[in-house]
Order: C-alpha cells, then sequence, then structure tokens
C-alpha cells in the first residue's frame, strides 16, 4: 500500500518545485534560447532605415523604408534569384509598410497618403482620401483592402478598397479620428478584422460592424498579426514592452521581463516571432515566448520581422523611433 506520509511530502516537493519555476521565471517569456552564431547580418549601415518586409517566397522579398535622401526615393530592397537590388518607385518619402499578393500585385504605404501599387513592371500611385502617414496596410484580395494610419500624435484614419477607389471607414469614431493614429491592421478573414494603434487602440471589424475592444493597456500598439486561431498585438514604451494575444473571446496580456518597446511580429503557423529596441528578437513556441540570443549586439530598432516559405527568419530596422530614420539594417536566420 502507498504511504500517505511519503504522498504528502512528495506532493509538497511538487508544489515547491513549481513555486520556484514560477517566481525565477524559468519558462515562457522569461527564458531565452542562446541561438549565437545561427544568425546573420545581411546588410547594415544603409542610408535609410528599413521599416518593413514581406515576400510571397525566398526568393520574392520585399523590403521598404525611409527616403534616402540621394535623389532615388524611398529604400525599396527586392530579393530575386538569390540577389537584391533597389528598385526605383519615382516618388519621394518614407514607405512604412509592404503588403502583397503571391501572384501580385504589391502594395507600399508612406508618408502623405502614399499607395503605390506595383502590378509586374508598372508602379502607380493610387488616388486615396487623405494625406496622412498610411503605416499599415493588408486584404484578402487585391480588390479588397484595408489600409490604416494618421498623424502620430492625432489623428488617425481607416481606409478601404473594394476595387474602384479608397474611401474611408464610416464606423471609426470622432475620437480615433481626433486623438489617435492607427499603426496596423490585419485579419485572420475578410470578415474578422483588428485594427490597432496609439494609447492601446484595438479595434474590431467584423461582419460589418467596428466595435472597440480597447483597455487592456494605455501603451501605443505597433503591430498585429497572427493565424486562424489567434491574434497576436505587440507594442510598449521604452524598457516595457508588451505582448497581447487574442484566443477564444478575450484578449490577456502576456508576462514579460526585462523586455524593452517592441515593434514587429509575425506568426506562421504556430511559430511565431517579435521584434524591438537594440536588436531584441523573442520567438513564440508551444505558447509560451522566449528570448532570442542572436549574439548581434544592435544599438537599432527591429520594426519588422518576416518568416519565408522555408522557415528562414528575416528581421529589418534601423533608426526607427525618431528622425532622421537612418542607419538601416537586416538580419537574418536560416531554417
Amino acid at each position: 500500500m502507498f504511504n500517505p506520509t511519503i504522498i504528502k511530502k512528495l506532493y509538497l516537493v511538487i508544489i515547491l518545485s513549481c513555486f520556484a519555476i514560477a517566481i525565477t521565471g524559468c519558462s515562457g517569456a522569461n527564458s531565452t534560447i542562446d541561438e549565437v552564431g545561427k544568425w546573420e547580418i545581411v546588410d547594415a549601415g544603409l542610408p535609410a532605415a528599413l521599416i518593413s518586409i514581406w515576400g510571397s517566397s525566398v526568393d520574392d522579398i520585399w523590403v521598404v523604408g525611409a527616403d534616402s535622401g540621394d535623389g532615388i526615393g524611398p529604400m525599396v530592397l527586392h530579393r530575386e534569384k538569390g540577389r537584391w537590388s533597389r528598385i526605383n518607385t519615382g516618388r519621394t518619402g518614407d514607405l512604412w509598410w509592404v503588403f502583397g499578393f503571391d501572384e501580385g500585385p504589391i502594395f507600399m504605404g508612406g508618408e502623405n497618403g502614399m499607395i503605390l501599387r506595383k502590378d509586374g513592371d508598372v508602379m502607380k500611385l493610387m488616388e486615396t482620401p487623405g494625406r496622412a502617414t498610411v503605416y499599415g496596410i493588408w486584404g484578402t484580395s487585391p480588390n479588397d483592402l484595408w489600409a490604416v494610419g494618421g498623424n502620430v500624435i492625432d489623428g488617425g484614419f481607416v481606409w478601404r478598397y473594394t476595387g474602384d477607389k479608397w474611401f474611408e471607414l464610416s464606423q471609426l469614431s470622432e475620437n480615433i479620428k481626433t486623438n489617435h493614429s492607427m499603426f496596423k491592421v490585419w485579419g485572420k478573414e475578410i470578415n474578422d478584422v483588428w485594427i490597432i494603434g496609439t494609447g492601446g487602440v484595438i479595434l474590431n471589424y467584423k461582419n460589418g460592424t467596428l466595435s472597440d475592444q480597447s483597455g487592456i493597456t494605455n501603451r501605443t500598439l505597433f503591430t498585429v498579426h497572427g493565424n486562424k486561431d489567434i491574434a497576436i498585438t505587440v507594442g510598449g514604451s521604452g524598457e516595457e514592452g508588451k505582448i497581447l494575444e487574442y484566443q477564444g473571446s478575450a484578449w490577456k496580456e502576456i508576462a514579460l521581463k526585462e523586455t524593452p518597446h517592441i515593434i514587429g511580429i509575425r506568426v506562421q503557423g504556430e511559430t511565431g516571432y517579435a521584434v524591438g529596441i537594440r536588436g531584441t528578437v523573442l520567438e513564440r513556441n508551444n505558447n509560451e515566448w522566449r528570448k532570442v540570443n542572436t549574439g548581434i549586439n544592435l544599438s537599432e530598432a527591429f520594426h519588422s520581422v518576416w518568416i519565408d516559405s522555408e522557415g528562414g527568419v528575416w528581421a529589418v530596422g534601423g533608426k526607427v523611433l525618431a528622425p532622421p530614420l537612418v542607419d538601416g539594417v537586416m538580419i537574418y536566420r536560416a531554417p
């Protein structure tokens, strides 16, 4: 027969062990993966910050960034057949986001309400309803798109495109339009779209209705992404990084220890990566966040991260938190 005294002692040991793990932060976002030697610098010290990255495959990657001031306009890089080349958009001003479809077209958003549409070799400036900065673009098809942005300090917008022209979303409240900027938009599907921005604003467009789900944090949220089961948004300020996850029917804040301001997030399947200031990289696997020691010391901030079709991870950034937007950097981790 089992000895009740031994069982009680064993149970107490288990409880104390779990408690020790909890208070020392040995799991989840508090642990670290050592990947020194697995990450490499693709490029650094570029004249303009690299702000956003997207691709259809490992051999079709687009990076956009700030205006380099060299007369060529915003930094736009394209990887094809294993080589990077710079693309001349014929425009001036910073580009803040790139998004596209595997078979094209590619959309780029930036200053002065600029949205560029690239079909094959043709780069076209689309007509838009305003002149504030476009910080995010997402859609389910080339004829069903969302664009969000604002003036950073005050004044935000949400635009839609349904194949004819861009128009303002009528459901957006006056408070948002006046007091906030929208930074990114992403959806699980055409009728379930998330929009995030300054002051912890979280909006959900579902089946034609725009609802406000703010209040989890008052810190600025910078990027949102996810998969069919989860939406994740990241943000923060200074030494206080924020990760919020939406599973089921509610947002929850992930406890982070000594993690600074996070700016970019990308999810592919069950794997996610988040990036932020001073070269911060986090990995999400098995529902847990862990810090990644890339072995690369950077003073610059990563602004965007992308996972390619083979599982390789790309992060881009530079001095992106305040002008001048310079010192572009890109790093890569092979699958």
